[in-house]
């Protein structure tokens, strides 16, 4: 089961590859989600907006258009989580639908202990809410206070910038998803510095040595290459 609710969760299935249609149909079912497919931008954007799908997963390249087209029209109107399907290996593409709006994406060819991990991640994340509704989050042996916004590693204080606190609640605001450069900058440095990746860097750095126990290997604060970061509880 996906979750403990009576209610069978639903996906939207955009991609006009009919093997990868069956082949994630089957993954999903077999995990009792109700699953809708379209092959087209239009269809999917007329399945979304009638079925109030749980998540779409959708490819980048269909016929009629973009997948980032239409991520960029689905957020005009619906928060719904979206987890992109690219067989691009452009990284500049992922990196595109993720700041248009996509939750979280996957290359092919991909398996299905991968993808339903992503489903059940995004889930998480639209269950759990925001930053806002919580008092503590916890990641490894670290506690974070959101409420008295101190940060704790084995119970010892661990200081952090103001700088390095707002990078840490950001990407626990998002925890699970990946977060590109540009949505990080823009975040805890302002429309100013999007262009600036270097400070990412450099404070995810000290991050990891004040929070990781191998900083050089870190387990929850990961990058994802050429593309950003994503916090793993």
């Amino acid at each position: 089961m996906t979750g403990s609710s009576d209610v069978t969760p639903v996906a939207i299935l955009v991609e006009d590859e009919r093997q990868i249609r069956r082949f994630v149909r089957t993954a999903l079912e077999t995990e009792n989600w109700r699953v809708f497919e379209a092959d087209t931008m239009k269809q999917g954007l007329i399945e979304a907006g009638t079925r109030k799908p749980d998540v779409v997963i959708l490819d980048l390249g269909l016929p009629d258009g973009d997948g980032v087209d239409f991520i960029r029209d689905l957020r005009t109107w619906s928060m719904t989580p979206v987890i992109v399907l690219s067989a691009r290996v452009d990284e500049t593409q992922k990196i595109a639908a993720l700041d248009a709006g996509a939750d979280d994406y996957l290359t092919k060819p991909f398996g299905v202990g991968e993808l339903l991990a992503r489903v059940r991640a995004v889930l998480r994340r639209k269950a759990g809410g925001t930053t806002a509704d919580l008092e503590a989050f916890h990641f490894g042996d670290v506690e974070v206070d959101l409420t008295k916004r101190q940060v704790r590693k084995n119970d010892a204080l661990v200081h952090l910038t103001a700088l390095e606190y707002r990078l840490l609640t950001t990407l626990i605001a998002n925890a699970e998803k990946v977060l590109t450069h540009r949505q990080i900058l823009r975040e805890v440095w302002g429309p100013s510095y999007v262009a600036h990746d270097h400070y990412v860097r450099v404070h995810m750095g000290h991050l990891r040595r004040k929070l990781e126990d191998d900083p050089a290997q870190p387990k929850h604060l990961l990058t994802e290459t050429a593309v950003g970061y994503r916090l793993v509880p």
